[in-house]
């Protein structure tokens, strides 16, 4: 699987480490910055491009999923959600790790390197990769409507006052 990750300043050290252990694992690893430490970077850049390329690799038939990593892992995942077709979730346990995948099909998770152990997010990204999507109706329903919605602002058969 190619997995496309961006970060900041604060997850600079831990998508280096992460990068190397899903490189060992079989998986092609493209990072998107920064390259190195700058205290006062911006992150929503490299978050941006790390989703982006996600969608572009899964609307060409390629498997792909996305790390992104902060201080908190708020902002990078806010960023990375404003990129269509991408969702892009938070996860702080094996619980959020899997339910973004299960649940939610997620193509991007977003960690907070400052909340967790290079161990912890590690351990975080694997529940989140090896986790399929569950295919299950009610889940595939609610995707599309969120497809919907981001596609045309408007959900058919439901009231969303936008």
């Amino acid at each position: 699987m190619r997995i496309h990750i961006g970060t900041d300043h604060a997850g600079l050290e831990f998508s280096r480490i992460v990068n190397e252990h899903l490189t060992a694992a079989g998986h092609e690893v493209v990072d998107h910055g920064p390259t190195e430490y700058d205290p006062i970077d911006d992150y929503p850049s490299f978050c941006i491009n790390a989703a982006h390329a996600v969608v572009v690799d899964q609307e060409a038939g390629v498997e792909a999923l996305g790390v992104v990593f902060g201080g908190s892992g708020n902002g990078e995942q806010i960023a990375a959600n404003k990129v269509r077709g991408v969702r892009a979730a938070l996860a702080w346990n094996e619980a959020t790790a899997k339910l973004a995948r299960q649940h939610n099909d997620a193509n991007v998770i977003s960690i907070g390197a400052r909340q967790h152990t290079v161990e912890e997010a590690i351990a975080l990204i694997d529940f989140f990769v090896d986790e399929p999507f569950s295919l299950e109706e009610r889940h595939v329903r609610r995707i599309a409507q969120l497809a919907e919605y981001e596609a045309t602002g408007t959900i058919a058969g439901r009231d969303v006052d936008a």
